[in-house]
């Protein structure tokens, strides 16, 4: 069967679910973004992503690791102590990764209180930039019309005095996030190693290296609530003062000012 070809393949998760109207249209406008943070060194390009749930346990993940003595799991995944929830900011004009990884719920609050963490750590290398150009995928918690995650992103902008011009991918097409093949190097990279506990998680992850860089890996114990109340049409209609969208794409194109526009 090999000398004819038939050799041992997996079936690779390359087609995309559906493609909407605009999907053309929005790759197009992702691809001429990006030519615009190479054409300005003034623009720091990020990309954010959450990853999906980690559960914390003597459990196996199916992979392989090189030990001189087989380390053993639970026999079934059926009990684990916590589970953390890893975001991801992917600075691409460096390299650097910032993971971290909450205990609660991926919010809006998550997300943006994490990119507040993000910059804190980070401000001294990158205070420099003029603007930051931020690609994400339409997760609910981050989506363009998400009127909580829109409203905390302004205050960001007002926080740290800096345009923010956030560049969405399609839906159904995140896994060309940045971001996202990051995520899938960590996962090959801990497949094969027990995550037993919240510290050993976390160094783990601090262990494993993209482009030879190490990641800086923080744990945000904050706890989070989902259904709290959205902003009213009054606060709408401010924070619409500080924003410049897109009128083909408005969902997927959205500059974000810290001051009146």
């Amino acid at each position: 069967m090999n000398r004819f070809g038939y050799t041992l393949k997996k079936v690779l998760k390359v087609k995309p679910l559906r493609k909407i109207p605009e999907t053309d249209a929005i790759f197009e406008n992702v691809g001429k973004r990006h030519q615009e943070a190479r054409e300005d060194s003034g623009i720091l390009r990020i990309s954010i992503d959450t990853k999906a749930k980690v559960k914390v346990g003597n459990l196996s993940r199916g992979g392989y690791s090189r030990m001189r003595f087989v380390t053993k799991a639970a026999d079934h995944d059926q009990q684990w102590d916590a589970t953390l929830i890893p975001l991801g900011i992917y600075e691409l004009n460096s390299q650097q990764v910032t993971m971290l990884f909450g205990n609660s719920l991926e919010t809006s609050d998550f997300i943006v209180d994490g990119l507040e963490m993000w910059w804190n750590l980070r401000r001294e290398e990158l205070d420099h930039y003029t603007k930051i150009m931020i690609d994400l995928d339409n997760g609910k918690a981050l989506a363009g019309n998400t009127k909580r995650f829109i409203k905390r992103m302004v205050n960001f902008a007002k926080i740290i005095n800096k345009p923010i011009h956030l560049v969405y991918y399609p839906p159904y097409h995140s896994k060309y996030n940045p971001m996202e093949r990051v995520w899938a190097a960590l996962e090959n990279y801990w497949r094969g190693l027990i995550l037993d506990t919240i510290p050993n998680t976390l160094k783990i992850a601090a262990q494993m290296t993209w482009k030879g860089i190490h990641p800086s890996v923080r744990f945000m114990n904050n706890v989070y609530q989902k259904g709290l109340p959205a902003p009213t049409q009054e606060e709408l209609n401010e924070l619409e003062r500080f924003i410049i969208r897109n009128p083909k794409l408005k969902k997927w194109d959205i500059q974000i000012f810290p001051y009146p526009v």
